[in-house]
């Protein structure tokens, strides 16, 4: 008589068990570098628009202005040329459940339009720019002289 070798019900159990447990330990860590990943290229994208305002201005010897939209913000000049067409130069989109939000310091008025201005010198207006999304959240602080940014606060979900 020829005696199989084969694993058990109980071995089997026990092995699909273990890799369930497995399993529930790493969606959690999965989900979270997921969510920083988008947390990092929501920073990214809107530091791109506030270079390319800056990069603008410059070149182009006039003011830009970046504008808060409903579902987005974009860059376009102060003032259109007569010639030109009155289209933005870049976008920014929120996606559903997201929030951007606009602070100036030095604004003369307390209720300001949301619009934030890089002038042919070089130098913009002080920013402080406020990112929220399911995935989490960021803070930074634009210097008036260089349109750099200072992260004061970074958070994922």
């Amino acid at each position: 008589m020829q005696r199989f070798r084969a694993f058990t019900l109980v071995e089997i159990a026990l092995a699909i068990f273990i890799l369930m447990l497995l399993l529930m330990l790493a969606v959690p860590s999965m989900t979270g570098v997921v969510a920083s990943r988008r947390l990092n290229q929501s920073l990214n994208g809107f530091n791109d628009l506030v270079r390319q305002a800056h990069e603008r201005s410059v070149t182009e010897r006039r003011p830009y202005l970046i504008v808060w939209s409903k579902n987005s913000v974009l860059l376009r000049p102060e003032v259109f040329a007569e010639d030109e067409e009155v289209k933005s130069a870049a976008e920014f989109r929120l996606s559903k459940g997201t929030l951007l939000s606009l602070s100036l310091p030095a604004a003369l008025a307390e209720k300001h339009p949301a619009e934030w201005i890089f002038w042919p010198s070089g130098n913009c207006e002080p920013a402080i720019v406020q990112f929220k999304s399911p995935a989490g959240l960021w803070t930074a602080n634009y210097s008036p002289l260089t349109a750099q940014p200072e992260v004061t606060q970074y958070a994922a979900r």
